[in-house]
């Protein structure tokens, strides 16, 4: 394990060491160990099932297992990578024993939203059974399995368990925006198999926006034509196979009537207003909107949805509905003209922009119906007149989850989510589609169906996606598949350093990318002094990044170095961690005893390092700095890292001696942390907060 997900447990190790009374007063809550999502029950035992040379099999279900067969084989194929100096191979027996027995009852539907994904999991000294009513429950429990190895002096072993699992919520769902930036079939599969790993069970495929139009159409050819790459039917096809496989949805995005400007640039007379277009080659949204008055926008629509329902198996199938805010309909002398004919102008005589939308949704939801569908929208498409059956995903606030159920839409959460925002996992962690004082009734929770991260891709290429994806959805994943109760924060971080180990096993790229991207920085120079300042850098968060300064197109390269700077610092939680245990310990040790203990030293040591290596870092850096221009603009943050360290070590060497800074120190460093809060080249530092509670209790 590398060195860097060491520290968290080196950290909190010393802060109970330390004897703090708050935190031996906490409920250590369930032995979690290395397991995420939590599952419902867990029975440890004490011994082991250790591997030998062979892994055995046994498959005892429908004949039709070939649904299981692959996914057997493949978890043998990585078990033996794991162990490789035990020369593992894997074997599929009918008889006799077994290392595996797997036994469950049918295969699952995935188009039956909330087919049973149960399963128990019992791992003795003898072998290990995993059994399940379908084979949906099967695959949840493979991937638990995996998180149960351990390793210890080259002896490679499952920890005895018995667990009996299932989850709290039936719809658990990533969003992966394909539009802005193209993403190539080879990254959508290694997100699937990350998915598959924390038991995310729905990809939403966002495939369409004022960018692009990313799917071949054959009845409407230009849609893709215009947009540059796009998947082919049989790309699609094939994704859909791959995400079956792993007991996971695929429900496809088509946005509409809003975000449609790469299909007015296809197809002119689907505008509202009588312009032309190109595919739109700026972030900024642009409240371009289809025409819902003329007959033959939905004639095109039904050719389209004809063909793209048959493509797509899944019975959900998501319509967009977001960010129209009705201007281009209001310009338009003829949607004006039809709207006073239609009943959708207000007493004022201005346009019923909400009303004309819920025409145009319900003449979908008609397309939607006829092909056997269910419709999801944004909860802008909510109001009187949409039809009970439309699903509701929020991502505007909760209200519109509770608004949604209330008026008996199945509903889903995405506020909270936003993966794009650089929020950390742990406000993603605490976010719950039905918190305790949720203000619905049983029938209305019962609408709840659960929710999804989502992924929009301004900022986001093909090679660094998954660096913003990944762990943090796992956080989200616990949400939405372990008990309520299971909040934990702490805990939540140690695991999830260990499932970012497991997602690199798996292939994913979310530490190997943003690295190779610091190694291209660096120009072939020592990156060390570039990765420690990057550690501690974020991307701005929120949608601040597009309003400081740089402008950025659908061809702008995202190769700079917030680009390789992780969506949430490690480095500067962990520092944060250490200053909250400082702080609680300074609190609570009496005067004449602080520091004397080797817990409290090592404490004091681990966060005077790490301010060293920060304030030496600057000087180290300078020769890249000055090398090249596309750095220079984060000079300001690294001076910055340098002053904030230097005050940090002041003030370390202050409490060491008992001593009060002066009021005059306070004062400067309160001013420059200040001044360190401001970003560079649309990147912040991460440890102002922590650095601001050392430097002020």
């Amino acid at each position: 394990m590398p060195a860097c997900f060491a520290l968290p447990r080196l950290l909190l190790l010393i802060l109970l060491l330390s004897g703090f009374p708050r935190l031996q007063a906490q409920n250590p809550g369930p032995d979690t160990r290395s397991l995420l999502p939590v599952p419902a029950t867990v029975q440890w035992g004490t011994s082991r099932f250790a591997l030998k040379g062979r892994w055995r099999v046994q498959l005892q279900g429908p004949k039709a297992d070939s649904a299981l067969r692959p996914v057997v084989v493949q978890f043998g194929t990585w078990l033996g990578q794991q162990t490789n100096d035990k020369r593992l191979s894997t074997e599929l027996v009918t008889s006799g024993a077994a290392d595996l027995t797997v036994t469950y009852g049918r295969l699952g539907q995935l188009a039956m939203l909330g087919d049973d994904e149960t399963y128990s999991l019992r791992v003795t000294p003898m072998g290990i059974a995993l059994a399940a009513p379908t084979h949906l429950g099967v695959l949840r429990g493979l991937a638990t399995l995996r998180q149960l190895l351990t390793t210890e002096k080259k002896e490679y072993a499952f920890a005895e368990v018995d667990i009996a699992d299932s989850p709290r919520f039936r719809w658990r769902g990533l969003l992966i925006d394909a539009a802005r930036h193209f993403m190539p079939v080879a990254v959508i599969k290694r997100n699937l198999d990350g998915m598959a790993a924390v038991k995310l069970n729905v990809l939403h495929w966002h495939l369409s926006d004022d960018q692009a139009f990313r799917v071949e159409s054959k009845v409407l050819p230009r849609l893709h034509q215009v947009g540059g790459q796009y998947y082919t039917h049989a790309q699609v096809r094939e994704v859909i196979r791959y995400a079956a496989q792993r007991g996971i949805r695929v429900i496809p995005e088509f946005d509409m009537p809003g975000h449609t400007t790469s299909w007015m640039a296809a197809y002119p007379e689907l505008a509202s207003v009588d312009s032309t277009y190109g595919p739109a080659q700026t972030w900024r949204t642009l409240n371009i909107a289809l025409d819902p008055t003329k007959e033959t926008t939905y004639q095109l629509i039904d050719k389209l949805l004809g063909e793209m329902t048959a493509l797509f198996p899944d019975p959900y199938f998501h319509i967009g509905g977001d960010e129209n805010d009705g201007r281009q309909w209001r310009r338009s002398p003829r949607i004006m003209a039809w709207a006073k004919e239609k009943g959708y102008l207000k007493e004022n005589g201005q346009l019923d922009k909400h009303g004309l939308q819920t025409y145009f949704n319900r003449r979908l939801l008609q397309y939607v119906t006829k092909y056997r569908k269910k419709m999801v929208g944004w909860d802008e498409i909510l109001g009187p007149g949409l039809p009970e059956d439309a699903v509701i995903q929020s991502w505007r606030g909760r209200k519109g989850l509770y608004d949604a159920a209330k008026q008996n839409h199945a509903a889903l959460l995405s506020n909270g989510y936003y993966l794009d925002l650089n929020f950390s996992a742990a406000s993603h962690y605490l976010n719950d589609p039905l918190p305790a004082d949720a203000p619905l009734t049983g029938p209305q929770k019962a609408l709840i169906l659960g929710g999804e991260a989502t992924m929009w891709s301004e900022f986001a290429d093909s090679v660094i996606i998954e660096s913003r994806i990944w762990p943090r959805a796992a956080a989200v994943a616990e949400r939405l598949w372990s008990a309520a109760a299971v909040r934990d924060v702490p805990d939540m971080y140690r695991r999830l350093a260990l499932v970012s180990n497991e997602l690199e096993t798996l292939g994913l790229r979310h530490r190997t990318a943003p690295e190779e991207l610091l190694m291209q920085l660096a120009g072939g120079g020592d990156v060390a002094a570039l990765r420690t300042l990057a550690g501690v850098l974020e991307p701005v968060k929120e949608y601040k990044r597009h309003f400081q300064g740089f402008t950025y197109t659908p061809s702008t390269p995202l190769n700079r170095l917030v680009d390789a700077a992780p969506a949430e610092s490690e480095a500067a939680r962990q520092f944060g961690v250490a200053v909250e245990g400082l702080a609680q310990y300074l609190e609570l040790a009496p005067a004449a005893e602080r520091f004397k203990g080797q817990s409290s030293k090592a404490l004091l040591s681990f966060l005077n390092a790490q301010l060293r290596t920060w304030q030496a870092n600057d000087q180290q850096l300078q020769p890249l700095l000055l090398k090249g221009s596309s750095l220079w603009e984060y000079a300001p943050l690294s001076g910055q890292l340098r002053l904030l360290a230097t005050l940090g070590l002041e003030r370390l060497q202050l409490l060491e001696k008992n001593q009060k800074p002066s009021a005059t120190w306070q004062a400067a460093a309160l001013k420059q942390l200040d001044a360190a809060k401001a970003p560079a080249g649309q990147a912040e530092l991460a440890i102002v907060n922590h650095m601001r509670k050392l430097l002020t209790f």
